[in-house]
C-alpha cells in the first residue's frame, strides 16, 4: 500500500529514472505514497513541486511496486469502468488506496503534468498494460467472450463466436 510519511527533504528521482519514464498511473501512485499535501490545488506554472513530490514516492515505493501498484489500480479502473468490479476488488483496491478523495486528486494532478510533461514510448506502453486482483469477472480468466461481433454494419453482417475479453484484454 502506498504510505503517507513526512520527511523534511524530497530526495531527487534517482538518476536512472526520469518523470518521463512513467506512466501517467505511476505518476499518480508516486504522488500518492508522497508527502503531497491532501489540499493540494495545483496552480499554473511550475510543475516543479509536483516532480519532487513524485520522485518522493518512487524512491519510496521502488520501482518493481510502483509499476504493480499501478497496473493493479489501472485493473480496478477497467472493471469499474465496465461495471464489473468484485468486492475482492474494492477491498484490495481500498487497501491500497484508503483515502478515495487522495487517490482520485492525485490521478487528476498526474494527468495535469503529463499536459506539459509527455510519456516516453516505453511509459505509455506500460501504462496500457494492466492486473487484476483475482479472476477475470467477465470471463473467469479464459481471456475470451462469447458475442456478436460486427463485421460489416452497412451490410447487416454480425458474426458470433469468441472475441477478445473486453475487461481483461484477451488474447493478442
Amino acid at each position: 500500500m502506498p504510505a503517507t510519511l513526512v520527511a523534511e527533504n524530497v530526495a531527487p528521482l534517482s538518476s536512472s529514472v526520469t518523470v518521463e519514464e512513467l506512466s501517467n498511473s505511476e505518476r499518480a501512485v508516486a504522488l500518492y505514497a508522497s508527502d503531497m499535501p491532501d489540499g493540494y490545488h495545483h496552480q499554473g506554472g511550475g510543475n516543479d513541486r509536483l516532480i519532487a513530490w513524485i520522485a518522493q514516492g518512487v524512491t519510496r515505493m521502488g520501482l518493481d511496486e510502483l509499476h504493480r501498484t499501478a497496473a493493479l489500480a489501472s485493473g480496478f479502473r477497467r472493471c469499474r469502468q465496465a461495471k464489473r468490479v468484485t468486492a475482492e476488488q474494492k477491498r484490495a483496491h481500498a487497501g491500497r488506496f484508503p483515502n478515495p478523495k487522495r487517490d482520485r486528486r492525485t490521478g487528476e494532478l498526474a494527468s495535469l503534468l503529463t499536459l506539459s510533461v509527455p510519456m516516453s514510448d516505453a511509459a505509455r506502453d506500460r501504462g496500457l498494460q494492466h492486473l487484476l486482483d483475482s479472476p477475470c469477472p467477465e470471463c473467469g480468466d479464459t481471456r475470451q467472450v462469447w458475442a456478436s461481433w460486427a463485421v460489416d454494419v452497412d451490410a447487416d453482417w454480425y458474426e458470433e463466436g469468441y472475441g477478445p475479453c473486453f475487461v481483461c484484454g484477451g488474447a493478442a
